[in-house]
């Protein structure tokens, strides 16, 4: 699910036409060379790929098909797109928008269907986040059908402000240093998942979004639940940027420079043999025993 952030305006619609088109043309081409670079940096897309675009009518995953079909047009690699968008039977949910509008770019796409809302709505009581059990059911009918299908790799929509605000979630409420990956492997081990918008701000997605027209879908589902932990982290970050322009960049940049021996991790960094003199140390028991080394002899 995205980080939800008070964002900066979009695009101004007062522009002169001539210079609303020249700004989104920049714009995009920002946006062309970020993807790019992400999926040059972690290896994303190869030659023959069958790549399964997950689109759920929100201004991410429409600019990562977007951005995706454009570089497809020039990629040093030969690869297919198929958009998948899986309808969740949520009441009033708009079925024509998405049809209506892959038609028009003429991409290949699929839309399964599958009532998880009513599981959702049943089992989650009233008052609690739903969103843990969605993703869950969503990501098992998206794999399920990536692997009925012989997808070799699965798009989504996360950007640069999801992966930082996962770190954050991760620190603060589970007590561990991990995030969102912009490549990664299915617990199963049947499926390689890639992000390849990390690298894009959603300030930026939410300006092309508004100059692309795209048609938005809101989630209705999640969307009103004010309480949630993600929503909390993105009012904070959000917090930081307007104080300290350009901090999630910084934030984001740190991610991918780890120093293992700075951390505190004894399974990512040898400390123990560090400027050790012996071949065997004390454990912790030994220290917490309270007996002294001549009196164990």
């Amino acid at each position: 699910m995205s980080t939800v952030l008070p964002l900066p305006d979009p695009l101004p619609r007062t522009l002169d036409p001539r210079r609303a088109a020249h700004e989104t043309q920049k714009l995009a081409k920002r946006l062309r060379h970020q993807v790019g670079r992400a999926i040059a940096d972690f290896g994303m897309i190869e030659d023959g790929d069958k790549v399964m675009v997950c689109l759920s009518g929100g201004k991410d995953s429409y600019t990562l098909l977007n951005i995706l079909l454009q570089l497809q047009a020039k990629a040093p690699v030969s690869f297919s797109i198929t958009a998948v968008n899986l309808d969740q039977k949520q009441p009033g949910f708009p079925e024509h928008i998405l049809p209506d509008y892959l038609r028009t770019l003429g991409v290949d796409y699929h839309i399964i269907e599958q009532d998880t809302y009513s599981v959702v709505s049943r089992v989650v009581p009233e008052g609690k986040t739903m969103c843990s059990l969605c993703s869950r059911l969503r990501r098992g009918a998206l794999y399920t059908y990536a692997e009925a299908n012989g997808f070799t790799k699965i798009a989504l929509g996360h950007h640069r402000d999801d992966l930082v605000a996962t770190f954050f979630l991760n620190l603060f409420f589970h007590a561990k240093l991990s995030g969102m990956p912009p490549k990664l492997r299915s617990d199963d081990g049947k499926h390689v998942v890639i992000r390849p918008l990390a690298y894009v701000a959603e300030a930026d997605i939410v300006a092309y979004a508004d100059a692309k027209a795209f048609p938005i879908i809101p989630c209705n589902l999640c969307g009103s639940q004010e309480n949630l932990q993600r929503k909390q982290v993105g009012l904070m970050m959000a917090q930081w940027e307007k104080a300290h322009p350009g901090r999630i960049e910084t934030i984001a940049r740190a991610l991918g420079d780890i120093r293992p021996s700075q951390l505190s991790d004894p399974k990512l960094f040898d400390f123990l043999s560090l400027g050790s003199r012996s071949a065997a140390l004390p454990d912790a028991h030994d220290w917490l025993a309270g007996a002294p080394h001549d009196a164990r002899d």
